[in-house]
């Protein structure tokens, strides 16, 4: 049996299963309601019932006092419906909203994606959460204050492992350590989240998503926070590589369009060997979205890769296809052309898209 929970002063609404917390069931529906520890014991996630009857749960003392309960309060972390709610929380939709932190954080999985590319799941520790908006990144601390840049692919509500999509750049420090030597349970530092690229969730509009390489990693994540938010925006993502290793995951970009009827997928190949038999779409990737949407003055741009890939849609979408340049939204780090370590502290989606390079 379900209840449903409407929230103050959003009016938004969201169905909670029984025996789930308010806050879980709200993140598994896209609605970020701000929280710290997800344990009871930090205080982050306080808010207040204006009606309706709920189970405090394991909420601490400290974080929740007898007095904070009569006066309606609790942590939405721990406390469950017990009948229909209405409660008093704001929600996170702006960068402002959520605190930048630093955090350490143990290799729970690495996972050989593709030859070059190395899937890195991240676990925080048991009282600590990192809540992030879709698309963001987080940086990765390293000696002599250097540090390094990933996006975390994963969508927001899925914060149990922070998942990050690592291209092994020839002679870099530290992408070298991720394929040569990193072990399960090896501790890192974090400090995120970082970044102004992340999914705008106040528009009707269509979205267009384009990602080069392990730029697919933020969209993955924009793309899986639409589906929680049951978005029902047309999302039509393009994925593009040199060959069919570079799209890693394209089975489950493959299976969005076939589970969700708003969405379309595009892989696109810039070098196809003849031996690869590539049924698919050839060339650059935002030229293959161009072709599709000639006009896209209608749209939002979401856009990933490498700086030569992300300038060159960012000039075509808006010269071509008459995009507003207020609806274009892109992810890329310069070069440091100085040191080879500067060039491994790229972000990730700095990866090879053919000619492009």
């Amino acid at each position: 049996m379900g209840f449903q929970v409407s929230i103050e002063p959003s009016q938004h609404g969201f169905q909670a299963e029984s025996g789930e917390t308010i806050l879980d069931a709200a993140l598994r529906q896209g609605l970020c309601l701000p929280y710290g520890c997800r344990d009871g014991a930090c205080g982050s996630c306080r808010g207040k019932v204006l009606s309706g009857q709920i189970d405090y749960g394991r909420a601490q003392p400290d974080a929740l006092s007898e007095t904070d309960r009569q006066a309606g309060y609790a942590l939405f972390c721990c406390a469950m419906a017990r009948s229909d709610l209405r409660i008093e929380s704001r929600e996170l939709r702006s960068l402002e909203d959520i605190p930048v932190r630093t955090l350490p954080a143990r290799v729970h999985r690495l996972t050989r994606a593709a030859p070059d590319v190395m899937i890195v799941e991240l676990k925080l520790p048991a009282n600590e959460r990192l809540q992030f908006l879709a698309g963001q990144y987080v940086d990765v601390l390293l000696r002599e204050g250097k540090r390094r840049a990933f996006s975390i692919a994963n969508a927001p509500h899925e914060d149990g492992l922070l998942q990050l999509h690592v291209r092994h750049m020839p002679g870099g420090q530290f992408t070298g350590h991720v394929f040569n030597t990193m072990k399960e349970r090896d501790i890192l530092r974090l400090r995120g989240p970082q970044g102004s690229f992340f999914l705008r969730p106040d528009s009707s509009k269509p979205m267009l998503l384009v990602a080069g390489g392990t730029g697919f990693a933020p969209i993955k994540a924009i793309v899986q926070q639409a589906i929680a938010e049951k978005c029902q925006r047309p999302m039509h993502v393009y994925w593009g590589g040199r060959g069919r290793a570079d799209l890693y995951l394209l089975q489950l970009a493959e299976s969005w369009p076939r589970e969700h009827a708003q969405i379309r997928f595009i892989p696109v190949l810039s070098e196809t060997p003849a031996e690869e038999h590539w049924p698919g779409r050839s060339g650059l990737v935002h030229q293959a979205a161009m072709a599709d949407h000639p006009d896209l003055s209608g749209y939002q741009a979401y856009v990933c890769g490498s700086p030569a890939m992300v300038a060159a849609a960012r000039r075509d979408f808006l010269t071509h296809c008459h995009l507003p340049a207020e609806e274009f939204f892109a992810d890329s780090f310069d070069f440091a052309a100085d040191t080879v370590a500067a060039i491994d502290a790229l972000n990730p989606q700095q990866s090879g898209v053919g000619q492009y390079e």
